[in-house]
């Protein structure tokens, strides 16, 4: 569980308690036993979480994590250093005051604050502390401190452990004996880790950074009252990333206990072959984004998957870690956090302002079993809104309305079939393809199962990114093609070589223009949430996400500018966005454009996603 929620940054700490007291039950109620969080949460969450506590059934227990600051880390390359260690060791304090109800936290931005007296401390199982680590600082450190003796503490010791494994080391001590001095009490412990940082050679790795350095916890060793709790080993595993998951014969020919090919079993099994200590699964999902970043051989992909699917493969990712007799898996994440950013969107939109609209494209944000879209508009094909603003009729008698919210421009067409037209859509004045006089930076067609949105050459962000590496050899595109209309792609991975082949990877994209038919209502059974478009005879309403149309910020309806000339940085402010239709030869702008009132404070709506009841069927059994 993290600490954000629409409209706020997660340093600001605004879960309140009726939010934090609903999750509780709800989770509760999905047959979960165990929340992670990274970092302390403002009092509430401790006291919601003592009174649910008291009344449940079942009790849910807490891995609590200290949260350290990953830019020191990376201008330094060593966590060695003063200040570092000395806000990192005081965090640790705090963690230990709060969840034995005796803190007072003076506010600071960016973190949580206030009084804490709620004790819940028997209910904290575990300690998870840090981040996933900088390689770069990791490796570093190793050629930094080559010499640096192993440690001796009153309950921590080391043996053979590299600079940063006894850096964790001495973390750990100070965390333990703090909480034994002051309370008397110890608990198990471990650290935040991660593939990139494993201990494990990966010899197809085509990125240096992911296996550059290792960070290996069986180099650390408990002792005196610390020994009675134990540690543990915690990793953060996905199926789709590093690469080599998805290259490496021995991984994708894996067959786990199902009998079936699972290069995520495969991952598994090799990791705890080489740990002593127990191993727990710290963060496993699959997002239920519409946005793609990372492709995986069985369709277990970092994106593009409704909620249904990722349901479904994330039971299947929990059945697999069950399958080794691991500690068990927690699964990222419980809500949706729309500050996320993912590698190839967050360029086009405004960093400062992503807590106030939800990117559908963007998958970091869509890791939840809990959602914040609105779904104002049901797209069932179903003429049911309940608000719209008309934009006028055509000479053909197909008229036009629109609706937004935070996710979404929709758009209802009524009069004729729909691939019987074509829809134009202009966001920059006077720029884009000339069509019969209207300035189109989109173009969008509409089938009997699937449409297609692509964007005008010189407003196509994914083209300034990736055509000169890219598509030249695929296309023979050049900039005396930019007065046309491109497919709208996002990228997945760059040209690579893998390193114990020499094989070249291509370059790979999605289309993620292609626009999918079908009920995008919650409430029909056949949905899905990556349907685009539905149609009923002469009926049409189709919604596209806001970064599709190069949407920065569409709460102060901003919009990427010349990207062309003047690449991402330039962003412009639009009145309306104009919408023309072409039918029978002959195009019709219409009168009035799509104009919104800006907001600050995005409106949401809590939905447990069709992925909550799977995972609720899963912890069950």
């Amino acid at each position: 569980m993290g600490m954000g929620k629409p409209g706020y940054f997660p340093g600001e700490a605004a879960i309140n308690r009726s939010e934090y007291r609903r999750w509780f039950e709800q989770i509760g109620e999905m047959n979960a036993n165990t929340i992670r969080i990274y970092t302390i949460h403002p009092p509430v969450f401790y006291e919601e979480l003592a009174a649910y506590n008291q009344s449940a059934d079942e009790p849910l227990y807490v891995m609590h994590g200290v949260w350290i600051d990953e830019e020191p880390l990376e201008e330094t390359l060593d966590a060695f250093d003063e200040e570092i260690i000395t806000v990192f060791e005081s965090e640790m304090k705090d963690v230990v005051d709060v969840i034995h109800g005796n803190a007072v936290i003076e506010h600071v931005p960016g973190h949580a604050s206030g009084v804490y007296e709620a004790d819940v401390s028997p209910y904290v199982s575990a300690w998870v502390i840090g981040i996933e680590w900088y390689p770069f600082m990791v490796e570093n450190m190793d050629e930094t401190y080559p010499d640096l003796p192993d440690m001796e503490g009153e309950f921590v010791y080391t043996e053979d452990a590299a600079p940063f494994e006894i850096w964790l080391a001495d973390r750990f001590e100070t965390l333990l004996a703090y909480e034994y001095d002051t309370y008397e009490a110890v608990r198990p412990v471990s650290f935040t880790n991660w593939v990139t940082t494993d201990k494990l050679e990966h010899e197809a790795e085509p990125l240096e950074q992911e296996d550059l350095a290792s960070v290996d916890p069986d180099t650390i060793y408990l002792q005196g009252p610390a020994e009675l709790a134990g540690q543990f080993a915690s990793y953060h595993v996905y199926p789709y990333y590093p690469d080599f998951l998805n290259l490496e014969d021995r991984y994708l020919e894996y067959e786990d206990h199902t009998g079936e090919p699972n290069n995520y079993a495969g991952y598994l099994d090799d990791l705890k072959a080489a740990h002593r200590l127990p191993l727990l699964i710290a963060e496993f999902g699959i997002p239920a984004s519409r946005g793609r970043t990372h492709a995986n051989p069985f369709g277990w992909d970092q994106g593009h998957i409704s909620e249904q699917e990722q349901g479904q493969i994330t039971a299947h990712l929990f059945e697999t870690i069950e399958s080794f007799d691991l500690m068990g898996g927690l699964v990222f994440s419980w809500q949706d956090e729309w500050f996320k950013r993912t590698w190839n969107t967050m360029d086009y939109d405004d960093p400062d302002r992503r807590p106030y609209w939800s990117d559908i494209q963007t998958n970091e944000q869509h890791f939840g079993l809990l959602s914040f879209d609105r779904h104002k508009i049901r797209i069932n094909g179903e003429n049911d809104w309940e608000s719209r603003t008309g934009l006028g009729t055509s000479p053909e008698q197909v008229s036009l309305a629109a609706e937004h919210d935070e996710t979404y421009l929709y758009l209802q067409f009524d009069g004729a079939e729909a691939d019987d037209f074509t829809v134009y859509l202009s966001i920059r004045e006077d720029e884009g393809v000339d069509i019969s006089g209207f300035p189109a930076d989109y173009r969008m067609s509409l089938g009997s199962e699937k449409g297609k949105l692509e964007v005008a050459g010189d407003y196509d962000p994914f083209y300034v990114d990736y055509a000169e590496e890219a598509l030249n050899e695929e296309g023979g595109w050049s900039e005396s093609l930019t007065d046309d209309f491109h497919p709208i792609r996002l990228a997945l991975n760059k040209e690579m070589v893998r390193p114990d082949t020499g094989e070249t990877l291509p370059f790979e994209y999605d289309e993620t223009g292609v626009l999918l038919k079908g009920s995008a209502d919650p409430d029909d059974d056949n949905w899905s949430s990556l349907h685009d478009f539905e149609t009923n005879g002469t009926y049409t309403e189709v919604r596209i996400p806001w970064l599709m149309l190069n949407a920065t910020d569409p709460g102060n309806r901003e919009f990427l500018g010349d990207v062309w000339e003047d690449g991402f940085s330039d962003r412009i402010a639009i009145d309306a966005i104009n919408i023309a239709i072409e039918q029978n030869g002959d195009l019709y702008q219409f009168d009035t454009g799509y104009t919104w009132e800006t907001w600050d404070l995005p409106m949401s709506e809590e939905r447990l996603k069709d992925s909550y009841y799977y995972l609720q069927d899963a912890f069950e059994d």
